[in-house]
């Protein structure tokens, strides 16, 4: 058996760890890797491996960074299925024709500054028609219910806690009269989320491959950060200010629209307009109304009053069109507006921080992780000066992040998960994080007895 590293290694996104086992290829996750522009798109592009070769691919969850390059793999010639739990498969196919559509639209915005430069134009990186092609091939498969996607492999999805339909992905595989425990994290989440279910933790694992994002940073107690994102909204409100955030349209967007669902009802900060801009978030909310499965007690119950925490309130509109976004911008009151993508990469929250960025009454809150390079690292990084569509713009608004709202797992957590595998396991790979995290939950694991733990290189590999 041999396991090779093609994304997230050394790196945060990108998600792609391939199996090898009994002659057969076993794709885990397929996702975008995030960052530089002109790297972006050549490291996408290209696979370490013929697509033609892989014979089933297993979908974590469907944020973009482990969904969003499936449908290149289907464009690349992969003919197999694609496997997932239910509210997973519902997910990734809007997050990939939302993907589709942005790849169509930057290519032909980038094309017409090559047509001016006469140079030859870029094809996308895949159409939205590639899009739902790879969606065609999603198989749902509810949590822990064993299947068997290649010989002599045995797969159970376990809950992740990260998102809707997130799962850790448990694999028994026996390949020449030889048996291994195998336990991919996926994206781990966090105990007492909103709406989510807690994440369930490895045992009797041989080797485990996991997510090292906050390596070197405990989280808050979620309801200090809760605490944090109210004084933020209560202050900006108060001098007569918006608060832009910058959300990614799949899980932060839900859960942020429950903490204000709940400031309000409490009288906590007075009741100003919500926005939600982002058809996608839409799209994604309409999803979790259909998925009430994967919730934990507390929202069902809300669920069972007639009501969604999380997608319905008095003072909450969801935008849909251009023209209604456009509109936000002409308005002075105070109001929150939440808006993709979550890196301030792509999508309408580049206008919304043009027009606001420069007003010092403003707030841009940062609550998730920012890629390097991307918009959302410089503000987080308070850098006086960024540019927005190409146009250099002063950061007069004020920076405020909340750690402490991510849906990652923190050191603490990350420890405890591995730390559980201990009296079995063999080796442990840290991936989905950079180097400092990675080498500071390295320490960690080390100051418990466990030595064996690796970060290994792009397309690297290892057998086990």
């Amino acid at each position: 058996m041999r396991l090779n590293f093609h994304g997230a290694a050394h790196t945060v996104t990108g998600s792609q760890h391939l199996l090898e086992i009994n002659g057969h290829r076993l794709l885990l996750d397929c996702g975008l890797f995030q960052g530089r522009r002109a790297e972006t798109y050549t490291r996408n592009l290209n696979f370490a491996y013929d697509p033609r070769s892989v014979d089933a691919v297993i979908l974590s969850h469907a944020h973009i960074d482990h969904c969003g390059n499936l449908p290149n793999l289907v464009r690349n010639g992969y003919e197999g299925p694609i496997y997932a739990v239910p509210a997973t498969v519902d997910l990734a196919t809007i997050m990939m024709a939302d993907s589709g559509r942005i790849q169509e639209s930057d290519a032909a915005f980038v094309n017409k500054k090559r047509l001016r430069r006469g140079e030859e134009p870029i094809e996308p990186l895949y159409t939205e028609a590639d899009a739902r092609n790879a969606a065609a091939m999603l198989r749902g498969v509810d949590y822990g219910k064993a299947f068997e996607p290649v010989p002599g492999v045995i797969i159970r999805f376990i809950e992740a806690g990260h998102i809707l339909g997130s799962a850790a992905v448990s694999l028994e595989i026996e390949e020449k009269g030889h048996k291994i425990r195998f336990w991919f994290s996926g994206d781990i989440g966090r105990y007492n989320l909103p709406l989510l279910r807690d994440p369930i933790l490895p045992d009797d694992v041989d080797y485990l491959l996991m997510e090292c994002t906050y390596g070197d940073k405990p989280h808050n107690d979620p309801s200090a950060a809760f605490e944090e994102f109210q004084e933020i909204v209560l202050r900006t409100i108060k001098r007569g200010g918006k608060v832009i955030i910058p959300a990614f349209a799949v899980g932060r967007t839900q859960e942020l629209v429950h903490h204000l669902n709940i400031m309000m009802f409490a009288r906590d900060v007075p009741p100003v307009p919500v926005f939600v801009d982002s058809p996608l978030a839409v799209n994604a909310s309409n999803v979790f109304r259909k998925h009430p499965e994967v919730f934990d007690d507390e929202t069902l119950w809300f669920v069972k009053q007639a009501r969604h925490p999380a997608l319905d309130f008095k003072m909450l509109t969801y935008v849909q069109s251009v023209e209604e976004s456009k509109a936000l911008n002409e308005r002075k009151d105070p109001m929150i507006i939440i808006s993709a993508s979550g890196m301030a990469e792509t999508g309408r929250i580049l206008h919304h921080l043009k027009n606001n960025i420069e007003n010092p009454l403003n707030t841009v809150c940062i609550v998730s992780w920012q890629a390097p390079h991307t918009l959302g690292r410089r503000l987080a990084d308070r850098e006086k000066q960024v540019k927005i569509f190409g146009e250099p713009y002063t950061v007069q608004a004020e920076i405020a992040t909340i750690g402490g709202l991510s849906g990652h797992a923190g050191q603490d957590l990350l420890t405890k998960y591995a730390v559980n595998t201990a009296g079995t396991v063999k080796k442990v790979f840290l991936v989905h994080g950079e180097e400092r995290p990675a080498m500071a939950l390295t320490q960690k694991l080390s100051e418990r007895k466990m030595h064996e733990v690796y970060y290994p290189e792009l397309h690297s590999s290892t057998e086990l």
